[in-house]
């Protein structure tokens, strides 16, 4: 049976939009370790598919396509988002 793990898409660190963040992915987890490639050194496995990402525009939508796959799955969720006001005058303080 394989896991799955099912967040939303955190906002892209080095542009100010947030564009498809309200957006679902869901990523297969490997249940093999890593090896590393004698030739480059290079961290894989044998496992394709944990470099399958599905999309999807709500969470019900991604845990329903678990459920009818069979997947097992963790849902995590967006940590909450705290805004730091603060004005100019503050630097001077």
């Amino acid at each position: 049976m394989s896991t799955v793990r099912i967040f939303q898409r955190p906002k892209n660190a080095t542009q100010s939009g947030k564009y498809r963040t309200d957006r679902w992915q869901l990523e297969f987890t490997s249940n093999d370790a890593k090896r590393a490639d004698p030739l480059t050194g290079w961290a894989g496995g044998a496992e394709t598919r944990e470099q399958v990402r599905l999309g999807f525009p709500t969470l019900e939508a991604a845990t329903a396509y678990a459920e009818r796959e069979g997947l097992s799955y963790t849902v995590i969720t967006a940590p909450e988002k705290q805004l730091k006001l603060q004005s100019y005058a503050d630097n001077f303080r």
